[in-house]
């Protein structure tokens, strides 16, 4: 499917990352039920796990939002705007040594029922997963004017959409 848009955010601060999450759950939370597809790209420690952990919390999810490294997939029940059952399926694919893994694991189901699947390290399932509403890379911005304040580190976050869902979501932001 063809990139239809593309847009970079500067994310200065845990506080807009969560923003940033805030807004991609406030358009989820608005849709008709379907499968929405979000993957979260970057290296280690580049924040894809605050991201996903705002976009829950913004979805309503009230409890702890594990990390699903080991598990490889955590599902949640959140609700929409209007108060119907929204699935959430947060995939963690960091441990995949083989795209076919994907495929043992079972996953594909996830993606046959309107859920919103938020995928991290979704590199690691190749061309298995397809192309999703939106893509998400995040990257740390180094380019920081006092070096000596780490806390001070950004993030740029480039968003990519390949479906209107994922322009639809773009456009929040």
């Amino acid at each position: 499917m063809p990139l239809l848009e593309e847009r970079s955010l500067t994310l200065p601060d845990e506080a807009a990352t969560a923003r940033f999450g805030a807004a991609l759950a406030g358009v989820v939370r608005e849709l008709p039920p379907a499968t929405v597809h979000v993957q979260l790209s970057g290296d280690l420690g580049a924040g894809k796990t605050t991201l996903s952990r705002a976009i829950l919390r913004a979805l309503g999810h009230a409890g702890k939002v594990r990390s699903p490294t080991y598990t490889l997939c955590e599902p949640y029940d959140v609700a929409r705007a209007d108060g119907s059952p929204l699935t959430v399926y947060h995939f963690d694919l960091y441990r995949f040594a083989d795209p076919e893994e994907w495929i043992d694991a079972g996953f594909r189901d996830c993606f046959a029922e309107p859920a919103f699947n938020l995928v991290e390290w979704p590199e690691k399932a190749g061309r298995l997963l397809g192309e999703p509403d939106l893509h998400v890379l995040l990257q740390s911005d180094m380019a920081v004017a006092d070096v000596s304040d780490m806390a001070a580190e950004r993030r740029i976050a480039t968003l990519r959409a390949y479906t209107p869902i994922g322009i639809t979501l773009l456009n929040a932001c």
